[in-house]
């Protein structure tokens, strides 16, 4: 049994985090503000805002086996790394793809050059890379060999509330009309399960890997993403695609947010955004559930949230119905 220290805990994937390491019998301590709702059960709850200078006070005295810590927050990171690096045998840092500078080249594996890292300690949204760099170095510099650097890209399966990669089975799922999708078939997609992503965080504990790693899923054509959506969803009327040109003429938005496509990235800047090699972490024990698993765990959740709610990202209803309308 491991002493793991998850900072977080309470949303998706570290509370994905607490559930599977509790299921194995390790002892789980979960360090948030709790905002994020409860703790998987035989994980415990330790309240504190890490903002605040006495954050690690109720933890930095004991000694983990594993830390992880999931903040894309420069001066929290740090204030971590200050406060327990001497007391973690091992330490994983979720961070992201969007650390690398460039996103033009399929392929590319972790030797890739990335943004210049944050000097400050807060991260506005359009410095989310910037911060995550800011985050790593801090983690190297503290912990050295004794920390794994998780480049993480688009998470799916069951507990996502950012309503990306769930938009296109819960649309398919609301109801019989036509579908509006981006011509964008041949899009590679890269999407790794959250149950994977946090069994592997925890395996590069258990096995004390270092350095970056690129933990992503199996490339998978945009095309092949909708058909999974729709056969999942049992949809059996018109899709129908329109000129990415024309779309972001008519103020769609790719990716994500409101009056967007989720996981459309048209322009040859994004071509190796959701392409890059994840050789490392497959040849050091990653493993990757079929596509269609994941889906229908997305599809289930927006059954149990409700396929007509409002959403962070996609199209509502009205805009869909407008834009058919424009397409003609």
């Amino acid at each position: 049994m491991s002493k793991v220290l998850i900072l977080g805990g309470t949303a998706w994937l570290g509370r994905e985090l607490a559930r599977q390491a509790a299921a194995r019998g390790d002892e789980v301590v979960c360090l948030a503000r709790g905002a994020g709702g409860g703790v998987p059960a035989g994980a415990q709850l330790i309240k504190a805002d890490r903002e605040r200078p006495d954050a690690y006070d109720q933890v930095a005295a004991t000694d983990w086996d594993l830390v992880i810590d999931v903040s894309r927050q420069p001066g929290q990171v740090r204030g971590a790394v200050r406060a327990m690096a001497e007391r973690a045998g091992h330490w994983v840092f979720v961070s992201t793809c969007s650390v690398y500078a460039d996103h033009s080249r399929p392929g590319v594996d972790e030797s890739d050059g990335l943004l210049p890292a944050l000097e400050g300690d807060v991260a506005r949204v359009e410095q989310y890379g910037e911060g995550k760099v800011a985050c790593e170095q801090a983690c190297l510099d503290a912990l050295g060999d004794r920390v794994v650097l998780a480049r993480v890209g688009l998470i799916g399966g069951g507990g996502d509330e950012s309503d990306r990669f769930g938009y296109w089975p819960g649309r398919f799922a609301r109801d019989a009309g036509p579908v509006l999708v981006p011509d964008a078939a041949d899009q590679t997609t890269q999407t790794i399960d959250v149950g994977d992503l946090a069994a592997w965080l925890l395996l590069a504990g258990d096995e004390r890997l270092s350095g970056p790693y690129n933990v992503l899923g199996e490339e998978v054509p945009f095309g092949e993403v909708l058909e999974l959506a729709r056969a999942a969803a049992g949809f059996a009327g018109e899709v129908v695609p329109a000129p990415g040109e024309w779309l972001q003429e008519q103020g769609v938005e790719p990716w994500m947010g409101p009056r967007s496509l989720p996981l459309w990235l048209p322009g040859a800047d994004y071509a190796g955004f959701m392409s890059r090699s994840v050789e490392r972490a497959v040849a050091d024990g990653l493993t990757r559930r079929p596509p269609a698993e994941t889906v229908e765990q997305a599809l289930a959740e927006e059954r149990e949230r409700g396929l007509d709610r409002d959403r962070k990202a996609g199209l509502t209803p009205a805009e869909e119905q407008e834009l058919l309308a424009a397409l003609g």
